[in-house]
């Protein structure tokens, strides 16, 4: 009678598949968590250049208020779109030129207030009133 007894110290045929599934779990896990992270967008509001728009002066320029609510750039009309994108380019420009601003006494503040608020959000470094004393009989 020949019988053959295993014993416990016999190398195993089949391969222990339970790490490598567990580590494939944690890696599908964390790619679920970080896929949405990741195609995140930023939404940018970048100025688009204006081909219509007056070009700033290198000492001073001045915005006018008419009391229609039309904005002047220097004498010539431009567009809120327009004013904003004047205002950051000359805030690039060295050295940083002055801004006046003329509103008409018969103006809407709504509209004054308006182009104040753009002034302030593009972060004007020289601004001034101009023309005060159209004012001055109120």
């Amino acid at each position: 009678m020949n019988v053959q007894s295993r014993t416990g110290y016999e190398p195993m045929l089949d391969m222990n598949t339970t790490p490598l599934i567990d580590v494939m779990l944690v890696l599908l896990v964390m790619f679920i968590i970080t896929v949405p992270i990741q195609t995140h967008a930023v939404k940018l509001d970048l100025p688009t250049a204006c081909a219509d728009c007056p070009k700033p002066n290198a000492v001073k320029n001045e915005i006018a208020i008419t009391r229609s609510g039309a904005l002047l750039w220097n004498e010539k009309p431009i567009s809120a779109e327009g004013l904003k994108y004047g205002l950051r380019l000359t805030q690039r420009m060295r050295p940083i030129p002055e801004l006046h601003l003329r509103p008409d006494p018969a103006a809407r503040y709504e509209a004054v207030d308006q182009v104040l608020g753009m002034i302030k959000r593009e972060q004007v470094k020289k601004f001034g009133f101009v023309g005060n004393e159209a004012y001055a009989s109120w």
